[in-house]
């Protein structure tokens, strides 16, 4: 039986991705972004148009479709998702899940696990906006986000982990990870397969906050992608490290198991960035990382393996190959 996924206005063929964005966002709003009435954020058809403009110059440079990670709790907006893809005819894959504790929706989950099985409770969640869809929008989330922060995983974000594995083993859609400074990830590895999901459906996000090359091909090594998705965010880590770091990984035969992006933000509820770099946009891997990658050795094969290949495989559930 073929594989469709969800996108914000149907289902799609993985063959049909194409090169592949994997973590970027059209619009963020940390909560309490309703509270800031002096700072509402940008009229809806500006963000809108800027939003057009982003995808345009994405198409110009060969991409064709994007996931974008929000969680639930991160102001994601899902109607407006749909209304940006259907005006430029570009597939968007939308999330569900949930974002770590200290900066996500954990007060109100933690209430709610006073009266029961947490997780449990959660992954209905889960499993409903995957297989109904959101709310009464009628959209399908395709993928499940899940979180972790600084130095350790706490109690909450387990359960939002445990919660992922359920609904990911009982509808059989990809789980992609957020980690704070490349950390964490083998834990997040290790408790979704010890609750039972299989790793080649489990992208370790932002493994680009470190260039411990020990640490990525121990993921590796686990079955797992690595999510090398914050270029262009040089006050974290140096584009030029991120690059160096890759080209280790593909000297080591892992092009299969990386996929890339920028966790780019192209609109805010509220008052967002004010001093976001000007090469933190959604073409910036295409226009300048590349050229620093084949210049270093990386083949035009294993820049599709990340681009095309990748993607394609993680969404239709296929297993790894063996590392090259």
């Amino acid at each position: 039986m073929s594989v469709e996924i969800n996108t914000v206005t149907g289902t799609i063929s993985p063959d049909r991705l194409g090169r592949t964005l994997m973590h970027e966002h059209v619009l963020i709003g940390f909560p309490g972004w309703q509270t800031d009435t002096l700072n509402p954020g940008a009229p809806r058809d500006e963000m809108l148009a800027v939003c057009r403009d982003r995808i345009g110059d994405m198409q110009g440079e060969g991409i064709g479709a994007m996931i974008d990670p929000c969680p639930s709790d991160l102001g994601r907006d899902v109607e407006f998702m749909a209304t940006l893809s259907a005006k430029t005819g570009f597939p968007i894959i939308c999330a569900t899940g949930l974002y770590k504790e200290t900066d996500g929706a954990a007060p109100y989950w933690k209430m709610r696990g006073y009266s029961g099985n947490l997780a449990q409770m959660m992954a209905e969640v889960f499993i409903a906006e995957l297989t109904e869809g959101i709310g009464e929008t009628g959209v399908r989330a395709g993928i499940i986000k899940v979180a972790t922060g600084y130095n350790r995983i706490t109690d909450y974000e387990r359960q939002v982990l445990e919660a992922a594995a359920i609904a990911s083993i009982e509808t059989g859609a990809p789980i992609t990870t957020h980690t704070d400074d490349g950390k964490l990830g083998d834990e997040q590895q290790a408790i979704l397969t010890g609750h039972g999901v299989e790793p080649h459906r489990i992208e370790i996000g932002h493994s680009c906050g470190t260039d411990d090359h020990a640490y990525h091909m121990g993921i590796v090594d686990g079955g797992s992608y690595l999510g090398f998705d914050r270029f262009g965010i040089e006050a974290m880590v140096p584009d030029d490290t991120r690059v160096a770091a890759l080209l280790k990984l593909l000297g080591a035969g892992a092009a299969s198991r990386v996929m890339v992006s920028h966790d780019s933000v192209w609109c805010w509820r509220g008052q967002g960035m004010s001093n976001a770099p000007s090469i933190w946009e959604p073409t910036h891997f295409t226009k300048r990382i590349l050229p620093k990658l084949r210049s270093g050795g990386a083949s035009d094969e294993q820049i599709d393996q990340m681009l095309i290949e990748n993607p394609r495989r993680f969404f239709a559930g296929d297993p790894l190959p063996e590392l090259d």
